[in-house]
């Protein structure tokens, strides 16, 4: 568990589902677990802390500039990350295949990076704010994912090109993407959530494609 942190177990109605929650830069292992209960009341929340610093601030992978990415990190971080939802599977004896991950800004670029490199690590993920980690040497097999990315039609830090870039890059691999945006920047808008309680709850899951708002 090489990991510093959180875990809280489900209802007991709810046994076995699991929020994994990512947190954006600057934040820690509880940043997110008010936006993981309002998701779902009943779900067990695993939060993790990024390890790396960035003038202090925690983060899941190095950075060179804004929006340019330490490739190689990028790589040796999402291995971490997934070898550590493993671990913490076997130790709080949940099954990964019920496990949600749920990411904002860096957390839901080192979760697509899972997605991309060890593509057996998840099935389900909430992207917020999510651009292109990396370009995998081999193309992974997403059939089995299904995924939604919620971006911001007016984010000055994800362009809308490129969060529609990853979702391309996401169903060529084979998994099944909503991609949406709010009327938003950067911050999460309650749009984004409510949009997110409603896909966590349809266990059909489509696979609509909303176009940006002007």
């Amino acid at each position: 568990m090489d990991f510093t942190h959180r875990f809280i177990p489900a209802a007991a109605s709810q046994a076995g589902h699991v929020l994994l929650l990512l947190h954006g830069t600057g934040g820690d292992e509880s940043d997110l677990l008010p936006l993981g209960r309002e998701l779902d009341p009943d779900a067990a929340l695993l939060s993790p802390r990024g390890k790396v610093l960035e003038n202090g601030r925690p983060r899941f992978f190095r950075r060179l500039a804004e929006g340019v990415f330490d490739e190689a990190d990028v790589v040796r971080r999402a291995n971490e990350l997934a070898d550590f939802v493993g671990t913490a599977a076997a130790r709080y004896e949940f099954d990964p295949r019920r496990v949600t991950v749920v990411g904002y800004s860096n957390g839901a670029n080192i979760a697509a990076a899972v997605l991309l490199l060890r593509a057996e690590a998840l099935t389900r993920a909430i992207l917020f704010r999510a651009m292109v980690p990396l370009v995998p040497a081999q193309p992974p097999d997403l059939a089995h994912a299904r995924i939604l990315i919620s971006s911001g039609a007016h984010d000055p830090i994800v362009p809308v090109e490129n969060a529609e870039r990853l979702a391309a890059t996401l169903r060529e691999a084979g998994a099944n993407v909503t991609l949406r945006f709010e009327a938003a920047g950067h911050p999460l808008a309650p749009g984004d959530i409510a949009a997110a309680k409603g896909w966590l709850h349809d266990r059909g899951g489509g696979s609509a494609f909303a176009k940006a708002p002007a």
